[in-house]
């Protein structure tokens, strides 16, 4: 069995980093379903440091359009 430990920590961290910053985003906001599919493809491609996949993920959701959610 795969340990994903890394990639859920990055994924719950850059969402909360997010949230925190755009107050307007909601829980349930598409962005995190986006989100967890970018680093999930970061996770099979070998980044598994979950530093590493937090960058990654802020950067993403930092350059993703509103209107694409």
């Amino acid at each position: 069995m795969v340990d994903d430990v890394p990639l859920r920590m990055a994924v719950d961290t850059v969402w909360s980093l997010f949230r925190a910053k755009h107050c307007d985003v909601d829980a349930a906001d598409s962005r995190r379903c986006l989100l967890e599919r970018h680093l999930q493809w970061r996770w099979e491609a070998r980044v598994s440091d979950a530093e590493e996949l937090t960058w990654f993920g802020l950067a993403y959701l930092e350059r993703l359009p509103e209107d694409e959610c």
